[in-house]
């Protein structure tokens, strides 16, 4: 890399430690955002996290490189880590850390938006059904069953071998469609709960109705299973994508996502490790993050925790 883009890889290392410190100054005046910084791996997950995403935004400045560019077929064919090459070059010489930020926009954009896509659908069914309850909710339930049954990746083949290729706004939503079920359950539980409180009964009472009542009174009190959701489905996601693009039925080569990074790298393992060690270890770490903020997102909206301190 140039020193140009070592330089921007250092700000982005700054960058996600003051994120981390900003966010920490500014959670210390909520008691949740006391109790999320106080689980011990939320600093680093958010960390993370930031870093992905900053690099991800800033690619075309902390890589020196095209990541579709053959630097030199002969001469740079699978080179190990070096300073021009930070993380090495693939088979096709390609530079790895070019191709890892870059695919971080892939990547983290079909995670981010697939789960737009689950959340949204899983929150509406799920509250459907758990304020109607009765036959709205046995019906929407069992489809419910019937989704968790089958397996996702199964569903997405299927997919795949009727239409073809899916371009990659099809199949952002394809998975998203695919992936709602197990929210719908978690917000239908809450649903029930929060539906026999006393302030719903009373806009009830008033007049409101049922898209009313669910929209300004339930769901917003029922908001903690679906955060904590959200940011779970954001790393299944993702390890989805990169499943399908391993299998070369995700993104299309030579658009860079870390599944056919990995892809690309696999027939040459035991050359060239770093060209699969490298994709891998950031979809391991960023998911691991993922679920470090989840974690810390269930322990600082549980209301019994609050109830403990508040005691």
């Amino acid at each position: 890399m140039t020193l140009t883009a070592w330089f921007a890889l250092l700000i982005t290392l700054g960058l996600a430690a003051w994120t981390v410190g900003a966010l920490r100054r500014r959670s210390a005046r909520h008691e949740a955002g006391r109790r999320f910084f106080r689980h011990p791996t939320a600093a680093w997950g958010i960390g993370v996290l930031a870093f992905f995403v900053i690099v991800a935004v800033a690619a075309p400045w902390v890589t020196s490189f095209d990541p579709r560019e053959q630097l030199d077929i002969i001469q740079l064919k699978s080179q190990p880590p070096s300073w021009s090459n930070v993380l090495g070059t693939d088979v096709y010489s390609r530079d790895l850390w070019s191709r890892i930020a870059f695919g971080a926009r892939i990547s983290l954009s079909v995670g981010a938006l697939g789960m737009l896509v689950a959340i949204t659908l899983g929150t509406l069914v799920g509250a459907v059904a758990g304020y109607y309850r009765r036959w709205v909710d046995a019906v929407l339930m069992r489809g419910v069953d019937v989704g968790l049954a089958l397996p996702r990746i199964f569903v997405l083949l299927i997919a795949i071998a009727l239409f073809g290729q899916l371009p990659l706004a099809v199949l952002v939503l394809v998975i998203g469609l695919t992936s709602w079920f197990g929210t719908s359950r978690l917000v239908r539980a809450e649903v029930l709960s929060v539906r026999e409180r006393d302030y719903v009964a009373a806009a009830r009472a008033a007049g409101a109705g049922g898209a009313r009542v669910i929209f300004r009174h339930v769901l917003p009190n029922a908001a903690a299973p679906i955060i904590v959701s959200a940011a779970l489905s954001i790393g299944n996601v993702l390890l989805l994508e990169a499943a399908l693009s391993f299998l070369g039925i995700g993104v299309r080569p030579p658009a860079p996502s870390w599944g056919n990074v990995i892809a690309d790298g696999a027939p040459y393992l035991a050359t060239a490790p770093w060209t699969t060690l490298f994709p891998g270890l950031a979809i391991a770490l960023v998911v691991m993050a993922l679920n470090a903020v989840g974690d810390a997102l269930r322990d600082a909206l549980d209301p019994r925790q609050q109830a403990k301190e508040s005691t």
